[in-house]
């Protein structure tokens, strides 16, 4: 059992992992030194080292929290049928660019540095299993089988990403023109009565 202690160090933690990747993700990785973030999150540096070892502890907790509740909040909005599967592939690709753009290319950023990148593979297996892990809990919703969603998710997500990243619009329709005419696919052969 969490004692009140440990919850308002967790909770603290927390904001601080937030704060931290706003101003990274404002800012640039290499624009930002210790006493920015400190700053930023409202502490003196001495109190970063209080919830976090060093600098590249901060910098990869933050970017793991950080992304997951962008993955949260990107899966928050998915569809729960087919109906709604249409506008979730039309609207998502803008709204995740307008609200997680800068979080996505600090990401990369953190990620692709190599003093982070095992910090990535090991963030990405995870993502992986959890788009996996989706993809079952959509397959009795959408009637198509989880081994056909999961790749489909994976070029969504992909493709949403590069758009945030890069605001590239002739890549972004033609994904998304391949994931619907997978998915219509599917539907038909999976659901004959709904296409």
């Amino acid at each position: 059992m969490r004692t009140v202690n440990e919850e308002a160090r967790r909770a603290k933690q927390i904001e601080i992992m937030e704060k931290c990747y706003d101003c990274y993700a404002e800012k640039g990785l290499n624009a930002v030194g210790i006493k920015a973030v400190a700053a930023a999150c409202g502490c003196n540096v001495a109190s970063l080292y209080q919830y976090f070892d060093n600098l590249d502890d901060l910098i990869v907790k933050s970017t793991e929290y950080c992304m997951s509740k962008v993955e949260d909040d990107f899966m928050a909005k998915a569809p729960s049928d087919i109906e709604e599967l249409w506008r979730f592939i039309d609207e998502i690709p803008y709204w995740t660019a307008r609200k997680h753009g800068k979080k996505y290319r600090l990401m990369y950023q953190v990620y692709t540095h190599p003093k982070y990148i095992e910090y990535g593979k090991k963030f990405f297996a995870g993502v992986d299993r959890r788009y996996s892990e989706y993809a079952r809990s959509l397959e009795g919703k959408l009637g198509i089988p989880y081994e056909k969603l999961t790749p489909l998710i994976f070029i969504l997500i992909r493709a949403c990403v590069h758009y945030a990243l890069f605001e590239d619009e002739y890549y972004l329709k033609s994904q998304i023109e391949v994931l619907k005419e997978s998915l219509e696919l599917f539907i038909i052969k999976y659901n004959p009565k709904k296409s």
